[in-house]
């Protein structure tokens, strides 16, 4: 298991671009029999109606890019599952991360 911080997070909904305010957020990466399987926790979030719009939809896939505190970008699609009453999100990533 492999663990980042992450300092910016963007994302693309719907051809709308996304720039999200944020706390705190950490990217894992989790290696399992050969399968890399990753997500986003992200805590602290402002934009409540973001979260209430992402809380109100059937249609949670994003692309994103997020940088961590290491310099690494990373790259994906997955869902976006808002936590309103904590002011928090995940994402669940879904297929391959790519990273730069």
């Amino acid at each position: 298991m492999e663990t980042f911080k992450i300092i910016a997070f963007e994302m693309i909904y719907q051809q709308e671009t996304i720039q999200l305010s944020f706390s705190t957020a950490e990217l894992v990466r989790v290696t399992e029999h050969g399968d890399r399987l990753w997500y986003v926790d992200i805590n602290g979030v402002d934009d409540q109606e973001l979260l209430a719009r992402f809380g109100r939809s059937e249609d949670i896939a994003i692309a994103l890019t997020a940088v961590a505190s290491s310099g690494q970008t990373f790259r994906g699609k997955g869902y976006f599952h808002p936590n309103e009453p904590h002011q928090a999100a995940a994402v669940r990533g879904d297929g391959e991360l790519l990273e730069q």
